[in-house]
């Protein structure tokens, strides 16, 4: 389910069976043309894994909006802010709550996070478009999903 009117309706009808909520972690910067350039397309992909995710397992699932950050910014103070966010959404029944980014700067307040971070190296340049990149994102999905489902047989 999206965070879109329709998608809403359904999980208020449906609520005790969607126990997982995603929220992507997204950074974002105008410091210098090339960073921003990866950002951007790292924002693409990331757009691609999470709506991906969300149609393999609708009905399971709650696809928050994209938590947006500088990527200069104090991880410490994102962590504050990104578990209010989470404390609030724990008022509905949700079990499992992940957060999906390719930023590696995550890693290492993990443990500081109300949630489970899945990070993956994002891929820096290509074309969205292309087979061999089509090839690669689709693999990494499979991993994602792959790696949700193992949480859920631990619990």
């Amino acid at each position: 389910m999206k965070w879109n009117k329709t998608d809403f309706i359904q999980y208020h009808k449906a609520s005790e069976y969607i126990d997982n909520i995603l929220i992507p972690l997204m950074p974002f910067s105008l410091e210098n043309d090339n960073k921003t350039e990866k950002l951007a397309f790292q924002g693409e992909l990331i757009d691609i894994f999470s709506n991906e995710i969300e149609k393999n397992y609708k009905g399971r699932i709650f696809l928050m909006p994209s938590y947006n950050y500088l990527s200069t910014s104090s991880k410490e103070n994102e962590i504050t802010r990104i578990n209010g966010w989470i404390n609030h959404a724990k008022r509905n029944p949700f079990t499992y709550v992940f957060f999906l980014t390719f930023d590696p700067h995550w890693k290492q307040f993990e443990t500081k996070l109300d949630g489970t971070l899945l990070w993956f190296p994002a891929i820096t340049v290509g074309n969205l478009d292309g087979d061999e990149t089509k090839a690669i994102i689709s693999d990494q999905i499979k991993q994602l999903s792959d790696l949700i489902q193992s949480y859920w047989k631990t619990k």
